[in-house]
């Protein structure tokens, strides 16, 4: 966040998405919405299980050890106790962030209508807890107000806490963007993009020079996935069940597969060879002894 130009995260929802966008971007983001479509098959309106979520970090963590991965963490799981459970758990895992809104239940996701959010007291208690727990994890600060005047006071309100970055989530317009810009100060800035979701569509670019220091994408590979997927079994229906022919230069198969998961397990290895190599050594030599 510290460097020139607005950083990337891009949206994961499985492994295999991960497995994907690992091979193109730095960092992830877990995105709820994603979570919540792939894991249970439901919309993004409060049924995520915090097991379920730290349990699905914990496996990112362990094939892709050297990305960045925030986590949205969407209320903390309603209660200040459960949000600082679930963060000492992230930390330890080794999450990079997390993200904690002040939605009250039943929540939505940001770019849905009929939205509301707690009372800013009782949010910032919350935040404020969560900030004390965390060692050196990164805390987004999020509004999903839709109230003027509101968005602008909550905005101000939470640049003021320890908090890392502020997001407001569903901000209209590029004039929006420069007034919460101006109202932060110098604290980060964090911009959720989804597709046909409430915010403008912006090139990177376009956020550095509005100031922003963090883009989410929270839905490219789901939204992906979910087109190429339908397209792929209506021409396998019709086609009366024949695969399509496979085309070894550009086309996706058991090897191309293969070769991707592959690197997970790759990515591990390159990061714990010190360790490995000299348990390795010790194994031998006991096992020599012996």
């Amino acid at each position: 966040m510290a460097a020139p130009g607005t950083t990337p995260l891009i949206g994961v929802y499985d492994m295999y998405s991960a497995s994907v966008a690992a091979e193109h971007y730095d960092g992830m983001f877990v995105s709820g919405f994603g979570f919540a479509a792939s894991y249970y098959g439901l919309p993004d309106i409060g049924f995520i299980a915090w097991p379920d979520m730290v349990a699905f970090v914990q496996r990112l963590r362990g094939a892709f050890p050297r990305h960045h991965l925030l986590v949205d963490i969407d209320d903390g799981y309603v209660d200040p106790e459960v949000a600082c459970h679930v963060v000492e758990g992230l930390e330890r895992i080794g999450a990079s962030g997390v993200i904690l809104e002040d939605q009250k239940r039943p929540r939505r996701c940001g770019h849905a209508d009929g939205k509301q959010v707690l009372p800013l007291d009782e949010y910032l208690a919350k935040l404020d807890m969560v900030l004390q727990t965390r060692r050196d994890m990164v805390v987004v600060a999020r509004t999903d107000a839709t109230d003027e005047d509101d968005i602008l006071h909550r905005a101000e309100c939470l640049a003021a806490t320890d908090a890392d970055v502020v997001l407001v989530d569903g901000v209209r317009s590029v004039e929006w963007i420069r007034r919460i810009r101006e109202v932060v100060g110098g604290k980060p800035l964090l911009f959720n993009q989804i597709a046909g979701g409430k915010s403008p569509r912006l090139s990177l670019s376009e956020l550095s020079d509005l100031g922003v220091d963090v883009a989410i994408y929270s839905t490219p590979c789901l939204f992906a996935a979910h087109r190429a997927m339908d397209s792929a079994l209506t021409e396998l229906k019709a086609a009366d069940g024949r695969l399509p022919s496979f085309d070894p230069d550009g086309g996706v198969g058991v090897a191309v597969s293969t070769r991707l998961l592959e690197r997970n397990i790759a990515r591990h290895h390159d990061t714990d060879t010190g360790t490995a190599t000299h348990t390795a050594a010790a194994e031998s030599a006991e096992r020599v002894g012996a």
